[in-house]
């Protein structure tokens, strides 16, 4: 499962696109100073956009941890979507690229192999995540799952859920269903290219 994601773009361009969108995005503790970086991991800060209660198309974006301690204490990073409603505390996670990973093929190389999905036609996309407040740490953030879909399949048997665009708002809106919102994308909507090892032309510019 993604436990490794990725977010290169600048905020002032995410905010463009949600203002095209007519998606209204608060920052109740000031824009977040991202860094851009390519590999956000369980535990790290990350920007999200969480729905405003009572609201429609408007969010706040701040910046919360991914994952919060689960009763075994193991980090809650990804959580099952199936059977769920998520009446309150739904988020959008801001990506450009999310990671999985798969066995080597040669029993000698120690690593396993590192695949990059991105978001057919965009920069960035958002992925369904909720949110919660935990005793130990204060808020925190997950990202939902489902079974794998046709561009995944080949990698994990499951899945985040990377939205398309037009479910944005309604994923910010808890009085849509989720089950109306937590689809897989049409194929080819996730197109994927693998980080490591490198390939051999990418190894010689190493």
């Amino acid at each position: 499962m993604c436990n490794d994601y990725r977010l290169e773009v600048e905020i002032a361009s995410i905010m463009e696109d949600f203002d095209e969108l007519e998606i209204n995005i608060e920052t109740p503790e000031g824009i977040p100073n991202v860094e851009p970086r390519a590999d956000i991991k369980m535990t790290d800060t990350a920007p999200i956009v969480r729905g405003i209660e009572g609201t429609r198309a408007a969010g706040e974006l701040i910046n919360r941890r991914w994952s919060w301690p689960g009763q075994n204490k193991k980090p809650v990073y990804n959580f099952r979507s199936e059977g769920r409603e998520f009446t309150s505390h739904r988020c959008l996670i801001l990506a450009d690229g999310f990671y999985e990973f798969t066995k080597p093929e040669d029993p000698k190389q120690k690593r396993q192999n590192k695949w990059l999905f991105t978001m057919q036609d965009y920069r960035w996309f958002c992925i369904a995540g909720i949110w919660r407040s935990h005793p130990e740490i204060g808020e925190a953030f997950t990202m939902l799952t489902m079974d794998a879909g046709p561009d995944v399949a080949p990698y994990h048997h499951r899945q985040i859920i990377p939205l398309s665009r037009d479910q944005w708002a309604d994923w910010l809106d808890p009085s849509v269903p989720a089950e109306e919102i937590l689809r897989h994308l049409p194929p080819d909507s996730l197109p994927v290219a693998r980080v490591y090892p490198p390939a051999p032309e990418q190894a010689a510019l190493l």
